[in-house]
């Protein structure tokens, strides 16, 4: 039997989720097949197996969370020694054991050509005699006879009411009532935040009302649903925040009306993405700046490539035109491909451009990038950018293609959205963020040739980390982006 352990599939990977097993108990595996595929923090990862055999157990469930290096399914490939018949072990066990081993052999050639062990060969003829316990004489730890005599009879009566050297010492006018009857005992006190109103607080809120000595019936809760915070709990203990009167105290909080649907698990690649996005909006200061460009050129451009021979079998988009311009812009600005590392407290500037792209997928948004990106023909990028959207959106994109992006573009546009204000993927230090491309009214042309045209028209926002990119680096970035789009003959000039 051989267990097959959950690897890392990525780079530095704790955990992944059992999504679909691809075989089941009793099927036949070669090696490399698939047997699961996985949901990391980052993507769907199909696993092979690294032996061949029959699949003996599967150890994790569908929709289990597993930590690298558990094991996951059991294969069997043969090498098990097989058990012994239990017929033939009962007519043979009498033999195996009268079979003499000779010194300084480890085992013996029993009765059927089978080997006898030194160690647990057979069945026990013998019964194991236990060694007699040594009473001590004088051991006080042992009680006599006498005292055995006193429990057993103690026993034996039936246990009295009170105990008798109790009773004899008590005054004889102890065992009659005197006085007035007690009252019927009431309901025991309950504890602060359990009474009738169901007082929504988490654990650690109850310990800290408790410590603060603050009533959780007399506070109003802050939180979602009306559930109460800590702020809430000190800011009454404080006296910052009105109580609940003490008539409102008695009776059920007012709360929220509004039900839970549904709960999901933060988990996969939405858990990834929260912690990064939550790392870079609070490590990176962030600026953004706009720019609406009249892309009508480009559009015009667009159609033209559509129609040449190179690009027929090749799905164009907008997007292939604007990275290609981004990918030239980012030229006179080498800060905008470029690291902030702390640690060494050093800019690092790359020497290529690795373009990440940025690809709603029904997991969650993944940055998937393009290596070398700049050293790409038009067609090549065009290659790239499809095949990296196709993958992305069917959820199977591997961590190691998600790694090591330089720039990011994110296209909310294609949602119908104008504009927006992007965070920075980690580690890097700018995001461009495209909007629809639609047609509106635009005043092109001078002086009296000046008129208003209906235009391909859309609006670019670029978000840059001021700690190593200016105001001056990302606006010049974004007026050379703009020119390009507005007049791809400058492409030239880079």
């Amino acid at each position: 039997m051989k267990e097959f352990r959950l690897p890392d599939p990525g780079e530095g990977l704790v955990e992944a989720e059992i999504v679909t097993w691809n075989v089941k108990v009793g099927d036949e595996v070669k090696i490399n097949d698939i047997v699961v595929e996985v949901e990391t923090s980052k993507s769907l990862v199909e696993l092979p197996i690294p032996f061949a055999g029959t699949v003996a157990q599967l150890l994790v469930s569908e929709g289990d969370t597993v930590d690298v290096g558990s094991p996951i399914i059991v294969i069997d490939d043969g090498s098990a020694v097989p058990t012994a018949d239990p017929a033939a072990t009962d007519d043979t066990t009498e033999q195996a054991n009268d079979e003499v081993i000779e010194p300084g052999k480890i085992g013996g050639e029993a009765p059927g050509g089978r080997i006898a062990n030194l160690v647990g060969y057979g069945s026990k003829t013998v019964e194991a005699k236990r060694r007699p316990r040594r009473d001590g004489g004088n051991r006080q730890d042992q009680p006599s006879q006498e005292m055995r005599q006193q429990v057993g009879a103690m026993f034996d009566q039936a246990p009295p009411s009170r105990p008798t050297d109790v009773q004899a010492s008590l005054p004889t006018t102890a065992s009659q009532p005197s006085g007035a009857p007690l009252p019927t005992p009431g309901p025991a006190p309950a504890e602060p935040g359990m009474a009738s109103g169901s007082v929504l607080a988490k654990p650690p809120v109850r310990k800290l009302a408790k410590d603060l000595g603050v009533d959780l019936n007399r506070v109003i809760g802050s939180g979602d649903g009306g559930i109460i915070t800590r702020e809430d709990v000190q800011k009454v203990a404080n006296g910052a925040s009105p109580a609940l009167d003490e008539g409102a105290a008695s009776a059920p909080a007012r709360r929220s009306t509004a039900l839970v649907d549904r709960r999901e698990p933060i988990k996969g690649v939405r858990r990834m993405t929260a912690q990064a996005m939550v790392g870079s909006a609070f490590t990176a200061p962030h600026v953004t700046e706009w720019i609406t460009v009249d892309v009508t050129a480009t559009m015009e451009l667009l159609d033209k490539l559509r129609a040449r021979r190179e690009f027929r079998e090749i799905k164009l988009s907008p997007t292939l035109l604007i990275a290609k311009a981004t990918l030239l812009a980012l030229r006179n600005t080498p800060e905008l491909n470029a690291a902030w590392d702390e640690q060494a407290q050093e800019v690092a500037y790359f020497g290529s451009v690795n373009l990440g792209i940025a690809a709603a997928t029904p997991r969650g948004l993944v940055v998937p990038n393009i290596t070398d990106a700049d050293a790409l023909s038009l067609v090549e990028l065009a290659e790239a950018l499809n095949a990296l959207v196709g993958v992305a959106k069917q959820g199977r994109t591997q961590p190691s293609d998600m790694s090591g992006g330089t720039f990011t573009i994110t296209n909310v546009g294609v949602f119908g959205v104008d504009a927006g204000t992007p965070i920075l993927n980690p580690g890097e230090s700018g995001i461009l963020c495209l909007g629809a491309i639609n047609r509106r009214p635009w005043v092109i042309g001078t002086g009296a040739d000046e008129r208003i045209e209906p235009r391909w028209v859309t609006t670019l926002a670029l978000s840059f980390d001021h700690r190593l990119v200016d105001g001056e680096g990302g606006s010049r970035f974004l007026a050379d982006l703009a020119g390009i789009l507005a007049d791809p003959g400058q492409a030239l000039l880079y």
